[in-house]
Formats: structure tokens, C-alpha cells, sequence
């Protein structure tokens, strides 16, 4: 079984990352161009994606704990 969750575990840490990454330059180029929008206008594609992989990066972290979760009771 550890053998399954170590692996799993690392996938879903660097999944984490990755969308952590994807997430920060989606933000460093909404920031760009909210300077130069109108406010009222809505959200911009930037921000929506910016939305979707802070979503992702939770989801990928609470899967990971779980997994460690698992692992720490299979290894008891």
C-alpha cells in the first residue's frame, strides 16, 4: 500500500505546485491589466483563470493530506 500512496502523494505535491505557479502568473498578468480596464466591467479572463487554479491548488493540497493521512494509518 505505501508503495501506491508514496507516489501518489508526490503527484499531488507537485500538482499543488503547479498550480500554484499557474495561479501567481495569472495574477502578475491581471494585475496589468486592471490597471486599464473600467471597474465595472466584470471579471476578466485573467482573474477567472486566477479563480480556477486556486481551486485546483486547495484541492490538489487536500488530497495530498488525505493521502498522508492514509499512509500514516496504513504505517501503524
Amino acid at each position: 500500500m505505501t508503495y501506491v500512496l508514496i507516489p501518489l502523494i508526490a503527484f499531488l505535491v507537485i500538482m499543488t505546485a503547479v498550480s500554484l505557479v499557474r495561479g501567481i502568473v495569472a495574477f502578475l498578468k491581471s494585475t496589468e491589466t486592471d490597471l486599464n480596464r473600467d471597474p465595472g466591467a466584470g471579471a476578466t479572463e485573467m482573474q477567472l483563470l486566477q479563480n480556477k487554479m486556486m481551486f485546483n491548488r486547495i484541492k490538489y493540497q487536500a488530497m495530498a493530506v488525505v493521502a498522508v493521512a492514509v499512509l500514516l494509518a496504513v504505517s501503524r
